[in-house]
């Protein structure tokens, strides 16, 4: 998908935003009810940044992070940048998404024409009790990233092309806990791409699908 227009469909949102692929949500495979996607009145707000960007050749592209492997959720797993919100944040999604961005990929404020032009839809991660608000950016330019050493593995930037609505969805059937579950992903850069990251993934190409 070219950048222009990518760019040009994010910066005006519609509102309502479509829904993502069903397939991305996870379900009981032993006929029990769907698992909990609402936020719980303990959960703690988060933010992550959708960072969309243009190649040398015009794609457009999006930011990604393969965590470092560690003795807790979401080991090893891809994640957009960010985190829990902090106070110095005042509240604001923005100010948290991009705080981490700079902290986990060395974002520079002003790098590349970073401008936010929105945000999706609130995911809630049941594991870890985060609400995660993901804020839409895009970039005039491919920004100069460097992955921090005890947070990020690899920085991951895949074509946008590989989450439109037409796109392969890889399904998985897996225990975690005594949960059996059954979920889909994308494959990107040979990774298994589920969860949050896929479901806020699978919004966007819904929003950049629309036509």
């Amino acid at each position: 998908m070219r950048f222009e227009a990518a760019a040009r469909r994010l910066t005006t949102l519609p509102n309502p935003l479509p829904a993502g692929r069903a397939e991305l949500l996870p379900v009981f495979t032993d006929r029990r009810l769907r698992p909990r996607l609402d936020p719980t009145a303990t959960a703690r707000p988060a933010a992550v940044l959708v960072l969309v960007f243009p190649d040398p050749a015009g794609e457009a592209r999006v930011v990604l992070t393969e965590r470092l492997a560690y003795d807790g959720h979401h080991s090893g797993e891809v994640s957009f940048p960010g985190g829990k919100s902090e106070p110095d944040d005042g509240g604001d999604p923005a100010a948290t998404a991009l705080r981490e961005a700079a902290e986990e990929i060395g974002l520079a404020k002003g790098d590349a024409g970073v401008r936010v032009v929105g945000r999706l839809d609130e995911v809630f991660i049941p594991v870890s009790d985060f609400r995660i608000t993901p804020v839409v950016a895009v970039a005039e330019t491919a920004p100069r990233l460097a992955a921090h050493p005890r947070e990020v593995a690899r920085i991951l930037t895949p074509p946008l092309l590989v989450i439109l609505p037409d796109a392969e969805i890889e399904m998985v059937e897996r225990t975690i806990g005594d949960w059996p579950i059954r979920y889909g992903g994308y494959r990107i850069e040979g990774l298994h791409v589920w969860g949050a990251t896929a479901r806020i993934l699978g919004q966007l190409g819904a929003v950049l699908g629309e036509t």
